[in-house]
């Protein structure tokens, strides 16, 4: 294989697994090359990779070292990624009534949720998550791709109690669109106790379903290790929930006008 076939072949392998460290005997018995010529390769990698903006290459030193590749993304990126977003939800036909806007065909887009899922996995690297948790529906594609640059797996916590969840732990929360009371569910088995988690959610107005998810990991001894919100509405002031991330904050929806007013989070790194 020619060096810039290894290189590409390098890269693609470090990016499809984020934080994943690599030996370099892997890739010596993988090319059969030499460990000189694997090391020169991936110092190749690590321009190309870097160059790109999106992360870099870390190389560890010692018997158990090796190299892996670290999501990342530059600022400019994610002040485009803030502007798509804003565009997005400024479009006249998502205006469903009530203040309230459609959303899924944005939650459930790969190429936005991806650059959502770096910011967040910028934001909360040293956090030190061993889970990423959000609760059902359209905040898993944005929690899902957040843990895998982070490298962790996901909890789901359900609005309602599956039998194939085994036994579960359920509480009563009040979430902050209403104040009718609703239940939430989460199953034992979902992360080891002593852990921690990072909740990560679609959309926050009052904070009442990120309070419970906080409040039902307590009950399995889970702490939380920060909240990262996608769209966290201005309204109200006082949210149920402090100290969180949000990527954008979503203002007054005028229906009669057909007008959004989005403001990207200015403090997002």
């Amino acid at each position: 294989m020619k060096r810039s076939h290894r290189v590409g072949a390098i890269c693609q392998i470090l990016t499809e697994s984020p934080e994943q460290v690599f030996n370099l005997k892997y890739f010596c018995d993988k090319f059969s090359a030499a460990k000189s010529s694997i090391s020169e390769d991936i110092s190749a990698a690590g321009e190309a990779v870097k160059a790109a903006g999106y992360g870099y290459i870390q190389t560890m030193s010692g018997a158990s070292g090796g190299v892996k590749y670290v999501p990342d993304i530059s600022p400019e990126k994610a002040k485009e990624v803030q502007k798509n977003l804003c565009n997005l939800l400024r479009e006249e036909n998502r205006i469903l009534g009530g203040g309230f806007l459609y959303t899924s065909d944005i939650m459930y887009n790969p190429a936005v949720v991806k650059g959502m899922a770096q910011i967040f996995a910028k934001k909360f690297r040293t956090a030190g998550a061993n889970y990423v948790a959000t609760i059902e529906t359209k905040g898993i594609p944005v929690a899902f791709m957040t843990a895998h640059l982070l490298n962790i797996p996901v909890i789901v916590v359900r609005r309602e109690t599956k039998i194939s969840e085994g036994a579960t732990v359920s509480i009563n929360y009040f979430p902050g669109s209403s104040e009718r009371l609703q239940k939430m569910s989460i199953s034992k088995r979902a992360a080891a106790p002593g852990s921690k988690a990072l909740i990560i959610d679609d959309f926050m107005r009052g904070g009442g379903s990120i309070k419970g998810i906080a409040e039902i990991l307590s009950e399995v001894e889970i702490q939380v290790a920060g909240i990262g919100v996608a769209i966290v509405n201005i309204e109200p002031a006082g949210k149920k929930v402090s100290d969180y991330f949000p990527i954008v904050h979503l203002g007054k929806v005028n229906e009669e006008n057909k007008s959004v007013e989005v403001i990207p989070n200015c403090q997002i790194f």
